[in-house]
């Protein structure tokens, strides 16, 4: 069977955050479900599996992945009512992260079927296509050994701050969850967790570094050329999408 190497993307803007997750997961399962009849199925009668990409932010939430620690979390249940925020314990990797307005949170669901097998290989092309985003603005970006998602000052080291936190699910190899890129993020709220269990490094923002608010459409705009050149896709836009 033919690789569908096109990506069906969606725009859901502010969504909160258990809406989202729940939209996601429908998808996620409806690969794996389709995947499982394929497979009873003679190659000539298989259906092709479809790829989503969803771009969205959500109201103030802290995530904690099922490898995290909650007293990575430095409030209480009080403390998140003061600031108007939430927290769920999910199942994708990693520690805990905090997503809110400003920030472009990405969830592509994949059948990495279609494209290659390798999940290292797919977190290195989505920490890259923001690497090269963060480049048409100026600014420096890469990798610091041993630690996923995008950083700034990751060679000397002197002030390392990261700007884009990755977390994700792969199950016969089909993703979800993702990418959380800071743009005109309020970076107040990552004082209240230890970001991704990392106690000795900074966060920072695509504002906070280029010392104006930025066009958030217009990063989208720049991260799907990136997206569709590494991942060698189509990036269709849907005319409308039903969540429900």
């Amino acid at each position: 069977m033919l690789q569908n190497k096109e990506i069906q993307f969606q725009r859901l803007g502010l969504i909160d955050y258990k809406e989202a997750w729940d939209y996601q997961d429908k998808l996620f399962t409806g690969i794996l479900d389709l995947k499982s009849q394929n497979r009873n199925l003679p190659e000539d009668a298989q259906k092709q599996t479809p790829n989503y990409l969803l771009f969205c932010s959500h109201p103030h939430v802290y995530t904690l992945g099922k490898s995290g620690h909650e007293e990575n979390l430095l409030i209480d249940e009080q403390g998140l009512k003061e600031k108007g925020a939430t927290f769920y314990k999910i199942n994708r990797g990693g520690d805990i992260t905090y997503h809110g307005p400003g920030q472009i949170v990405g969830y592509p669901i994949l059948d990495l079927d279609n494209f290659f097998t390798d999940i290292h290989k797919y977190l290195r092309f989505l920490e890259e296509a923001v690497i090269l985003t963060l480049e048409e603005y100026g600014i420096t970006a890469g990798r610091i050994q041993g630690l996923t998602g995008v950083w700034l000052d990751h060679i000397e080291q002197k002030d390392p701050r990261k700007i884009c936190a990755m977390g994700v699910k792969c199950s016969r190899w089909v993703t979800m969850h993702g990418f959380a890129f800071n743009i005109n993020t309020d970076l107040n709220y990552f004082s209240n967790i230890v970001p991704c269990g990392i106690n000795d490094k900074k966060v920072t923002s695509l504002a906070q570094e280029v010392g104006r608010e930025v066009s958030q459409v217009e990063v989208e705009e720049i991260l799907l050329k990136h997206l569709a050149h590494l991942f060698d896709a189509d990036i269709i836009t849907a005319a409308h999408e039903e969540r429900h």
